[in-house]
């Protein structure tokens, strides 16, 4: 029996993409938590913020290396397996992959060295400066990556001529209509999911008797930042969302598992979208709640997927919604509490309880993200560029068996990295827990 090449090419990018994401989610905001930390330390003079900085800088590190070797199979997959891609829309991606190249990743790699390895050899001034520098690098590549991306998704500023887009005006393909929007839901995303993470972590080091005052300093940081970007991130979506329903109506009404056009449309809190019925199965909403998020008004009209030719897969865009916007009121919970401890007490004094909750959480911002990444790039479908490219028309000419063989390997590749990864992560963390804990224990001694 032949193979799906199209359906494991597409699960080829979603595997490749799920896994470059989770790194640059990590370096774009961790940048700036590492310069906050840097900063800190060169107003007040206290060595615990240079051992947060000392700290985080080496999983910045890892996390660059491992989202710069998974972003090089990416654009592999632009050649095997989409070359319809670059042929159609190459005049506009192109360029703008080069961009990022040329203006953000040299600039990263460029003062990287000086940031992890060059303190005792130049001054803090410069030192700094690497350090800021290398977050702004990280800021500028999200930039024209996420500049790319909503273009596909809202394209403008372009005209098609012989079959192939050429570019009327950079400026409307740079900020085409969702750019902004978008941009701004992801740099939160990035900064909510270093928060967990920092928070995480030193909550695990905490746990494991690690009484630091640069352990504490960093946990208060990241617990902080999480309590004031999550109602920023709620903010961001719900305009995020208005700017869907207007320029990708079929993929909003995915979202809120609206079949049919009607008035007052209930949220719907669990429900089995079912294709086959264009109905939901078992559903469980609160009344009108979707018209009055989406339209401001109770009465507000939601247009229907029986509306559009073609939409997306619905289950799969409502689910990855309801888990994004599941973990999070999870974060708003879990850093809003913490957040309440720690104007009462010091870190060390935290709720043993509240601790394995942000345990728990280190890698929560990974999911919403990769559950939002999702809805952005399922919801879209069947299109690659909205309204000028399928995905089916972008598709190379490689074999089921062929595909399949090389989806295996990411795969296996990806998982052990993966693992690895985390792995790292928290014996690193352990590891600080144990020499902080020693140094500690021989002051009370000394003293």
């Amino acid at each position: 029996m032949e193979l799906d090449a199209l359906a494991l090419a597409r699960a080829q990018f979603a595997a490749n993409i799920s896994f470059h994401i989770l790194f640059p989610s990590i370096n774009i905001a961790l940048a700036w938590v590492l310069l906050f930390f840097k900063l800190r330390y060169l107003r007040t003079g206290r060595q615990a913020w240079m051992d947060a900085y000392g700290f985080w800088v080496k999983i910045f590190a890892l996390s660059f290396a491992l989202g710069v070797v998974s972003g090089v199979t990416m654009s592999f997959q632009f050649g095997t397996n989409w070359p319809g891609y670059m042929q159609t829309v190459g005049n506009i991606a192109g360029p703008l992959l080069a961009y990022e190249i040329l203006t953000a990743f040299f600039l990263e790699a460029g003062f990287l060295g000086i940031m992890l390895f060059g303190r005792s050899r130049v001054s803090e001034r410069v030192h700094t400066f690497a350090t800021l520098l290398v977050a702004f690098g990280n800021s500028l590549s999200a930039f024209w990556i996420i500049a790319l991306n909503s273009w596909m998704q809202t394209p403008a500023g372009f005209v098609m001529k012989d079959g192939r887009a050429h570019v009327t005006s950079w400026l409307e393909v740079i900020f085409n209509p969702s750019m902004p929007y978008r941009l701004t839901h992801m740099l939160l995303a990035s900064g909510l999911t270093v928060a967990f993470l920092v928070a995480g972590l030193s909550a695990y080091r905490l746990l494991k008797a690690d009484r630091s005052a640069g352990n504490a300093v960093a946990l208060k940081t990241g617990v902080w930042l999480a309590a004031l970007l999550i109602p920023l991130q709620i903010l961001a979506g719900d305009a995020h969302g208005l700017n869907t329903m207007a320029h990708q109506p079929a993929k909003l009404a995915a979202i809120e598992g609206v079949w049919h056009t009607e008035r007052g449309a209930p949220l719907l809190l669990f429900a089995l979208p079912n294709a086959d019925t264009q109905s939901n199965d078992y559903a469980l909403g609160i009344p009108r709640l979707a018209s009055l998020i989406i339209k401001h008004d109770p009465d507000g009209e939601i247009r229907g997927l029986n509306e559009f030719a073609q939409h997306p897969p619905v289950a799969k865009v409502f689910w990855s919604f309801r888990v994004m916007v599941g973990v999070g009121v999870l974060m708003l919970l879990a850093s809003w509490l913490t957040a309440w401890q720690l104007r009462r007490r010091d870190a060390a004094g935290l709720d043993r309880r509240l601790l394995y909750l942000l345990v728990g959480m280190t890698f929560a911002g990974w999911v919403a993200t990769l559950a939002g990444w999702y809805v952005t790039e399922i919801g879209r479908q069947p299109w690659l560029v909205t309204g000028v490219l399928t995905t089916a028309q972008a598709a190379g000419t490689a074999t089921g068996s062929m595909v399949a063989g090389s989806l295996l390997t990411y795969l296996a590749l990806y998982a052990g990295l993966l693992l690895a990864y985390i792995s790292v992560l928290f014996h690193l963390a352990k590891k600080a827990a144990g020499q902080a804990d020693a140094a500690v224990a021989l002051k009370e001694v000394q003293a």
